[in-house]
């Protein structure tokens, strides 16, 4: 009997009966975006090295870590930004693009020290203060809905 690794098409299938299982398995996931102005009312964004558009930053909340430590663990990572007290809880929205059971929840950070400024790295090829009547043309519409609804007092969506 030969030890070949398996077929291309026999990996496929692996991978996607555990993509599969994975999705069906899990129960609700939940990500935190945080809405960080400046004393100028600018908004911090990021841009992805993996998917298109600026982006508010965040991430998902993991196994035994608070909606609040995530938030932390993502501003810190991907901004280089330490909040200086505790964040308002703005919304929360289900992410049907992600999943049938995704939710984010949304924070506004008024308050908070810049560590360094951020670098580019794998995950995070730009980031910046941006104000808010000049953002990059390729910010998502989930951020710029969000920025609205904070900003502008337009209703909230309870989609993201």
């Amino acid at each position: 009997m030969s030890d070949s690794p398996p077929s291309r098409k026999a990996s496929r299938l692996l991978s996607l009966g555990l993509h599969t299982y994975w999705r069906f398995s899990r129960g609700m996931t939940l990500g935190v975006r945080g809405v960080v102005l400046d004393r100028e009312n600018r908004v911090f964004l990021i841009r992805h090295t993996y998917v298109p558009g600026w982006h508010l930053p965040g991430g998902g909340v993991e196994t035994d870590e608070t909606a609040l430590e995530a938030l932390d663990r993502e501003l810190r990572e991907e901004g280089c930004i330490a909040m200086d007290e505790p964040p308002s809880l703005f919304g929360v929205f289900f992410n049907n693009r992600v999943s049938r059971r995704d939710h984010v929840l949304v924070y506004v950070i008024r308050r908070f020290t810049m560590l360094q400024t951020k670098q580019p790295d794998r995950e995070i090829a730009e980031a910046g203060f941006f104000p808010i009547d000049n953002l990059p043309e390729e910010t998502t519409s989930a951020t710029r809905n969000r920025l609205a609804e904070i900003l502008d007092g337009q209703p909230p969506s309870p989609h993201w």
